[in-house]
């Protein structure tokens, strides 16, 4: 059994021999959404403070629901910040990839405050159908209309950042915001003109039923990204095909696919290569290609020359 060691960055590649193994990386920092974050926050949470004063003073429980909400949302706005502030910062000897799966945790635990939150809201819908109360519908009809343009413009920052799930969460929790107080104004508007109390709550059930529809996809993903799963992106038998496809190689085994963050992906795996050790540029392209192809940018690949040395990691049942 033989090794090789290569390093690739595109726009930017070298190499370099290291025995008994073969390294690719090409680390993608996630785009800086630091003033989005700053700006949605801050938007956000002067609007958290408008709508629960004018909640009280218009005995609007709908306002105070929505605005109860928007908290929650201001949190998840923090948490995904955070999270981005973490995952670029280098890696230590004990966390050896830095901390870029927080973005992973902040994605995964975004989504989870967006169902508590539908859940709070179908649970207030519930209790308006048992107890309707009247509320101060021109009040509503303005705070609300200013909340589609605060929510609207805050995930408008977000929408370039949709590849990356934790940028997803804070998009579809904005998205979501808008989307509700869109739907408290034409509440308002309905009860205005027809004095009919329960299109409130009714109206609150449709879009609970929206913002779980979009949420589920994210947690869905997030939950199987925080597990090391293969990112939804990749096809990992396009990406074996291709392995076993290259020039010298017999075959492979220990093919690993996984997340380092909501924006980098790394690969391991061993190839055979009986005619001998392809060497550094063999390992350099095929690093490229994975990157280009996969969009997979950390590569180790371990190259065997003899297909009759037994590799304990061989069967695909062994990790």
């Amino acid at each position: 059994m033989s090794g090789h060691h290569a390093r690739h960055h595109d726009h930017d590649g070298h190499g370099h021999d290291h025995h008994d193994h073969g390294h690719a990386g090409h680390i993608h920092a996630p785009a800086d959404f630091g003033r989005a974050f700053a700006i949605g926050v801050s938007l956000n949470m002067a609007f958290v403070l408008i709508e629960a004063t004018y909640g009280f003073i218009s005995n609007s429980t709908a306002l105070l629901a929505d605005a109860g909400h928007n908290l929650s949302d201001v949190l998840g706005l923090l948490v995904a910040w955070i999270a981005a502030v973490l995952s670029k910062r280098p890696p230590t000897p004990r966390l050896t990839y830095g901390l870029r799966n927080t973005s992973i945790l902040a994605a995964l635990l975004n989504a989870i405050l967006l169902l508590i939150a539908s859940g709070a809201i179908l649970l207030e819908a519930i209790q308006r159908f048992i107890h309707p109360e009247p509320i101060a519908s021109t009040t509503v009809i303005v705070v609300a209309g200013i909340g589609i343009f605060i929510n609207g413009f805050t995930a408008w920052l977000f929408a370039g950042g949709r590849d990356d799930i934790n940028i997803r969460g804070a998009y579809l929790h904005m998205l979501a915001d808008a989307a509700l107080s869109f739907g408290v104004v034409l509440t308002g508007i309905g009860i205005m003109m027809t004095g009919w109390l329960w299109l409130d709550p009714a109206f609150s059930i449709v879009i609970v039923a929206v913002i779980v529809w979009g949420t589920w996809g994210l947690l869905r993903e997030s939950t199987a990204m925080s597990l090391a799963a293969v990112p939804s992106v990749i096809d990992p038998g396009s990406v074996r095909a291709y392995l076993c496809g290259l020039p010298g190689v017999a075959s492979i085994h220990d093919l690993h696919i996984w997340p380092m963050s909501t924006t980098e992906t790394a690969l391991t795996a061993h190839l055979v290569t009986p005619g001998g050790n392809p060497g550094d540029e063999f390992l350099v392209e095929t690093c490229h290609q994975l990157n280009h192809r996969f969009k997979i940018g950390h590569t180790t690949l371990q190259i065997e020359t003899s297909p009759d040395v037994h590799c304990s990691l061989k069967p695909d049942h062994v990790i």
